[in-house]
């Protein structure tokens, strides 16, 4: 199966940008007559045959559609504070999106070593992961934002991860199947005492991921495990 990233198809013909159209022409070898996989990273999945093999303009025409494909029943929703060593968040960022994620939003909090990250670089890593699952939806990423910003919108679906003392459930034991859940996960140095205080203020549920000490982006995808795994085949 040869899957393409197609997120502004519209129509049943489409073509291939340049670079795409190499790599399926150049690259994967198909030729005129041969029938890819299309997905449009909102549910889409389509199967699309080459009319025009051109290495710098691969024509295609969908053959057939499906919508909804790989729907969830839920909504995860991960802010994590970007690691010092940017490597770190790209796996994440793959290993989430192989498993299921739906939108990731890079937090700066007080402790952070890195306070920006390059968003384009990181869509491009989101994408090749989307590709490689074969997945139909695209995680949303979005714009880094300071702590105090995001944590305005929080409401009764956020759920804060920290390893300061205090009481604190186990995540699996507060959320349910088929719910939408923001679970903030922070930097090496964990959130700031400042920001627990406003998380609490915002009534966001402190949780833990067990009894291990775990890197950033550990704990953001064992998260993202325990949220995938309660809705599991539900």
């Amino acid at each position: 199966m040869h899957l393409f990233y197609t997120p502004d198809i519209e129509a049943d013909l489409y073509q291939l940008n340049e670079e795409e159209s190499r790599h399926a022409i150049k690259v994967l070898r198909l030729s005129l007559g041969d029938v890819v996989q299309l997905v449009d990273g909102r549910g889409g999945f389509y199967d699309a045959q080459i009319i025009e093999d051109h290495p710098k303009r691969c024509l295609l025409k969908v053959v057939s559609k499906k919508e909804a494909y790989g729907k969830r029943n839920h909504y995860l929703h991960i802010a994590i504070a970007p690691t010092k060593n940017i490597e770190r968040i790209e796996w994440f960022l793959e290993k989430a999106t192989e498993m299921g994620i739906d939108e990731i939003t890079p937090i700066i909090c007080d402790r952070s070593e890195r306070k920006d990250v390059k968003v384009s670089r990181l869509e491009k890593i989101i994408t090749s992961a989307v590709k490689q699952s074969l997945k139909a939806y695209h995680p949303k990423l979005n714009a880094p934002q300071s702590f105090k910003d995001f944590i305005q919108y929080a409401d009764s679906h956020y759920y804060i991860a920290h390893c300061m003392e205090g009481s604190k459930e186990l995540l699996n034991s507060l959320v349910s199947p088929g719910g939408s859940y923001t679970i903030m996960i922070g930097p090496e140095g964990d959130f700031s005492p400042a920001e627990l205080k406003v998380a609490q203020e915002h009534q966001v549920r402190p949780i833990s991921l067990g009894e291990s000490r775990l890197r950033t982006e550990t704990a953001a995808l064992a998260a993202c495990f325990e949220i995938n795994y309660i809705n599991r085949n539900k």
